[in-house]
């Protein structure tokens, strides 16, 4: 694999100098690694099997743009819109999903995405949540799958709220704003992958955060709103409910096609927590109801 990373970069570069130091972990669709070339530090991006199922390229490339624009992330050197291949500026310091709780500058994050939701600057595409959905459904019908009758009552459950859910303003919105997405040096934070980025509900950012942790999201939405309302509560619960059940899709999908064994991660196993996560979040959706 670092063959393959040296070669790549030294040909973007037009430079031999090419040294691979270090993969970055943290991530399940793709190879990150960090390269010194030609006096300086980067990260190159390979990205995994069948991520062009999820990911739209000339549109990331163009909401990295958007993102380089406000000043809250690195400079992408390179992007391939055809095969997902980027390279770009190393940034000094470490995923936030690599700290302790207790450390993360909440405030920080909280100020990275208002920033984002505040700008002015639009997605070339709204990010659709239930269209996408549906095409993640798609591709595993496709494949033969039968959703579970314990995850269409979900559905159900979920979509009820689907009329609500898709009336909120929307803005500019990273769409995959966990941790691992923030790298920090304990003085400066910046927000990396841009994969899927579009205008949403900003709620939804702060949802994502609660990817590793319950309790991290509920504290991201504390240090971005001091006092959030039970609508604002209401809606960090539903669009996490959402967020499990689109991504319990990507990992049966990832399971059908053998890359539990490829990977050595038992898809079905992550497939199952989802469905419990989805279950947990609109039961608290419910009982915010009850208020």
């Amino acid at each position: 694999m670092e063959n393959i990373i040296a070669e790549n970069v030294k040909k973007i570069l037009n430079t031999q100098a090419v040294c691979v130091k270090t993969r970055l972990l943290g991530g399940m669709s793709n190879y990150t690694y960090v390269v010194a070339a030609a006096g300086a530090l980067y990260t190159f991006r390979l990205p995994g099997e069948y991520a062009e199922y999820f990911v739209d390229r000339n549109l990331e490339k163009a909401n990295i743009a958007l993102m380089e624009q406000l000043g809250i992330t690195n400079k992408t050197v390179y992007l391939n819109v055809n095969d997902g291949k980027k390279l770009a500026h190393y940034v000094e310091g470490h995923p936030l999903s690599t700290f302790q709780s207790a450390d993360y500058p909440y405030h920080l994050v909280a100020e990275i995405l208002k920033v984002i939701h505040n700008s002015e600057l639009r997605s070339k595409e709204d990010y659709l949540p239930f269209t996408r959905l549906s095409r993640y459904e798609g591709y595993i019908k496709d494949l033969g799958y039968v959703h579970p009758d314990a995850y269409l009552t979900l559905r159900q459950r979920l979509f009820a709220y689907r009329p609500y859910l898709e009336s909120q303003p929307k803005t500019l919105t990273h769409g995959d704003s966990q941790p691992s997405n923030f790298v920090y040096n304990n003085e400066q934070l910046v927000v990396v992958d841009f994969e899927f980025c579009g205008n949403n509900d900003p709620l939804y950012d702060i949802a994502c955060f609660a990817n590793k942790e319950y309790q991290e999201g509920l504290n991201l939405l504390y240090a971005y709103f001091e006092k959030p309302t039970i609508d604002e509560q209401k809606r960090f619960h539903l669009w996490r409910a959402f967020q499990c059940m689109q991504w319990y899709n990507v990992a049966v999908f990832k399971d059908l096609k053998g890359m539990s064994k490829t990977l050595k991660i038992d898809f079905n196993r992550v497939a199952a927590h989802y469905l419990d996560l989805i279950k947990f979040y609109l039961e608290k959706t419910t009982l915010l109801a009850e208020k």
